[in-house]
């Protein structure tokens, strides 16, 4: 789901434009004059414009990557070693928490 909010939107147009405005006057402030200072201070400008539209693109995403959690997975090993040494078996473990998982990315991608 994209984040289309007016505000962000807006913040992203002039990010863009300062950009690539920011290029233009670097270009023309370098071969006009050569003056040092004009091309550094533009150049800065221009590179605060696109981290800001960096930040404002990462931050405002809605989605979040899922992150592989090693200290569950070590809970779930465990607790199927343990079913399994009291007579469960083993593979009919492992194909319930196959399904559970696929269950659960269901739900996640149906919500």
């Amino acid at each position: 789901m994209k984040n289309s909010s007016t505000a962000l939107r807006n913040i992203r147009i002039i990010c863009s434009v300062v950009f690539v405005a920011g290029i233009a006057g670097m270009i023309i402030a370098s071969i006009a004059g050569n003056n040092v200072g004009l091309v550094n201070t533009i150049g800065g400008a221009t590179a605060i414009s696109a981290l800001v539209l960096l930040v404002a693109t990462i931050s405002s995403s809605t989605v979040r990557p899922e992150v592989f959690d090693q200290a569950a997975a070590e809970r779930i090993e465990l607790k199927i070693a343990a079913l399994t040494k009291s007579g469960v078996e083993e593979k009919e473990l492992r194909e319930l928490v196959r399904l559970a998982t696929q269950l659960r990315k269901t739900n996640k991608r149906n919500n």
